[in-house]
Parts: structure tokens; sequence; C-alpha cells
């Protein structure tokens, strides 16, 4: 497959930056209109299984949990060892989105797996296929699935590899998305990284977790006048600014 990843708006900014590659317009699937009926299971594996583009292979993953059906599974199971890790992540999202341990797992694994054998859609600079940077993008997009996934058990996972400089960017914003609190020291001392980006992207995460513990520290910040990388390239103390701010307005 050629494909490219549907990610969050922060997150699609955030490995564009990351990798040095143009940002990519990706446009999500048209959801289904009030009273409108949703697709049977067996029709939403199909779309699966012939999707050309795993952004929109995601967005079929995501209705086929909402569905709760669980008869899928087995027809996933190939999916689980295929090359392409992109495939090999949206099969496993569904088997741990219906409770199947072996997803998590095998999400967890591709952030571990550096072996060379795999699919490979990234291309140097060259023009030649890139494999270390295909590498990068597969831990990177299994760092994304945790974060969509909303499990805990990825928090002291996840954690570990905010000083990963190759998939790093991403892991504040999954932390955020699972919401679980005992990632907010580990945040909070992100907010000491020497790259700017990842001080700001620490930033916007103790803001989505309401981290009032991080104020004094946020405090401390108001004169890093750093940029990050990204986005509107955001300097520190603007972030901090207006976190400080969000988290007072809601005590």
């Amino acid at each position: 497959m050629s494909q490219r990843p549907k990610l969050s708006a922060t997150a699609i900014r955030v490995l564009a930056a990351r990798l040095g590659v143009p940002l990519l317009l990706v446009f999500a699937s048209t959801a289904p209109n009030q009273g409108q009926q949703r697709p049977a299971a067996a029709e939403l594996l199909d779309q699966f299984q012939t999707s050309t583009y795993f952004w929109k292979q995601f967005e079929v993953a995501k209705a086929i949990v909402a569905a709760k059906d669980t008869s899928v599974l087995p027809q996933l199971d190939p999916l689980l060892t295929h090359a392409d890790r992109h495939l090999r992540g949206n099969a496993a999202f569904i088997l741990a989105g219906l409770g199947n341990r072996r997803g998590f797992d095998v999400i967890v694994a591709i952030l571990a797996d550096r072996s060379e054998s795999r699919a490979v859609h990234q291309v140097s600079s060259v023009g030649l296929p890139w494999v270390q940077g295909q590498i990068r993008e597969d831990r990177y997009y299994a760092a994304h699935l945790l974060g969509d996934l909303k499990d805990a058990r990825a928090t002291p996972i996840l954690v570990l590899l905010l000083k990963d400089p190759d998939i790093n960017y991403i892991v504040p914003w999954s932390l955020a998305q699972i919401g679980d609190r005992s990632a907010i020291q580990p945040l909070i001392g992100t907010l000491s990284d020497r790259d700017p980006s990842m001080r700001v992207l620490a930033i916007h995460a103790l803001e989505d977790l309401k981290a009032m513990e991080a104020l004094p520290k946020l405090r401390a910040l108001l004169a890093d006048n750093e940029r990050c990388s990204f986005d509107k390239m955001e300097s520190v103390a603007h972030a901090a600014q207006s976190a400080i701010a969000k988290l007072l307005s809601e005590k």
C-alpha cells in the first residue's frame, strides 16, 4: 500500500516537522447522517480489507470497533503479522478495541520492531526505498495508535519514549489522549527538555490533562522565548502563558 497517515491535526504537523516532509492534506471519511443505518460488520470488514490508504482504513477500523461485533476477529488474524506495519497496526487496533489483548501487544511490539524486513513506502532523497525512514514512521504510527486506544496500560510504555528522538514528538499527545494522570510528572520533567518543540508539546499535554501541579514549572517558562519547529512556530513562553490561563480558568 502507498499510504499516508490520517492523524490528528497536531500529530500531522508534528510528524511533518520531525520527518522534514511537506504537510499533507488529509480528508476524513464522511460520518453517517443522523438516522442513516450503520454498515454491517461484514461490510465494514470488506471496506477495511480493500482500503487503499491506511488513514481511510483506520476510519473503518474505528467504525468496526464502534459496532462491537467480535465475529470479525478471526479474519483479522493473518494481518497481525503483515509486512506492512501500518496495516498490521490498524488490524491490531480493532482487536484491542474489541477487548482482545493480542491487539495491544502487537501495537507495542511495533514500537520495538527495528527489523528491516517490512513493507517500505518511504523514499529517500535520492529516490530509493528508505528502510530507516519507514521504521521510524511505523514506530511513530504505533505510538499514535496507543493514544487512539486510550488504554492506560500504554502509559509507562510511552513515558519511556519521551526521550526517543525518532518518535518522541507524538508521545505527549498520546499520553494526553489516554488521560492517565501518572503521566503528569514525566511530562513536567519534559518541560526541561533541550528541544523547545518537546517543551511546547509537553505544555499542551499538561493543559489537556488539567495538571494544576504543573503551574509552578509553567510559570518558570514565561521567559522562555525559544520557538517550536512546527505549526505557527509558537514560543515556549506563549504556550506556557496560554496553558496557565486555561488551567486557572478551570479551577
